[in-house]
């Protein structure tokens, strides 16, 4: 098995995605909430090794997020509009939505006549799938059903939200049923909204109580807490064929500065987010040293 850095594409290098679609199954995963601040303080401290192995040499680019909260951003997201780099433009986007005047449309650009990218995915051949994490991927409402209905396949249950301190775990397992049970022969487009960054958090922390609260330091703990259970989710994404992996928060969220706690605010904490995208080789396993694994637990 191949377990060197992803992919003959450095991590954040820009592909020609007209090569990676129809030959790479493909992953967007959202850490939903995550700060760009405390992704970059974890993974210079050597606490998020897994995630780590899908940077560029300079580690998480800051890109600023294409909406202040979940339900936007994800649309946005699925229309081609990824978090945006934070340096001047243009940036000549990954996927987009064929329309008169596009700017940030370049011939690298894979681009679908559909108005989302899983139906323009879906034209292409792939299956499409999604497992849910936070509330609007839950169905219970016709809000809740959007998102989800994009996709041929969808997923959502209680152990997958934002109150269940194993919800990562019990998605990645999930998803890897998905991935097993999609026929060889057909690509596969899978989402995967994460709760766990997402408040309630405290519980995360080692020897916090409900009444501790969510913090910045519970927030860093649930990354550290999905970081030791990537590895899975990338295996079964790589097990048949090359993979395209995009990691990316949707936004991020505020304890307490300026006075704001959450988001659906324009503040730098909640705008500011990080963001990857590495190729996961056919066979990709994510090992990294014991060391390394005992300094993040």
């Amino acid at each position: 098995m191949n377990t060197s850095t992803p992919g003959s594409t450095r991590p954040g290098a820009t592909p020609d995605m007209n090569t990676v679609v129809g030959t790479h199954d493909l992953l967007l995963l959202t850490l939903d909430t995550l700060r760009y601040d405390v992704a970059v303080e974890l993974a210079a401290a050597g606490r998020t090794p897994h995630l780590a192995r899908l940077l560029p040499e300079g580690g998480w680019e800051e890109r600023h997020a294409p909406a202040s909260f979940t339900y936007a951003s994800h649309l946005a997201m699925l229309a081609g509009f990824l978090p945006t780099p934070a340096a001047p433009g243009p940036h000549p986007r990954l996927f987009a939505a064929s329309f008169p005047g596009s700017v940030s449309t370049a011939p690298g650009t894979w681009t679908f006549e559909t108005a989302d990218l899983a139906s323009g995915l879906a034209a292409e051949g792939y299956h499409t799938a999604c497992v849910g994490g936070t509330g609007f991927f839950n169905r219970r409402s016709a809000l809740g059903s959007v998102l989800p209905d994009l996709f041929a396949e969808s997923h959502w249950e209680e152990s997958f939200g934002v109150t269940d301190p194993r919800s990562f775990e019990n998605q990645v397992e999930r998803a890897v049923r998905i991935s097993r049970s999609v026929p060889a022969e057909r690509p596969l487009f899978l989402l995967l909204n994460v709760a766990a960054l997402h408040q309630p958090n405290w519980f995360h922390r080692p020897g916090a109580t409900r009444e501790d609260g969510d913090t910045r330091s519970s927030h860093a703990a649930a990354l550290e807490y999905v970081d030791r259970h990537l590895p899975p989710l990338l295996a079964a994404m790589a097990a048949r064929r090359p993979c395209f992996a995009i990691v990316c928060s949707d936004h991020g969220t505020a304890y307490g500065e300026d006075g704001h706690t959450g988001h659906r605010i324009g503040h730098e904490v909640v705008w500011t987010v990080p963001y990857t995208h590495a190729v996961l080789p056919h066979g990709y396993r994510s090992e990294v040293p014991e060391s390394s694994e005992e300094a993040a637990a």
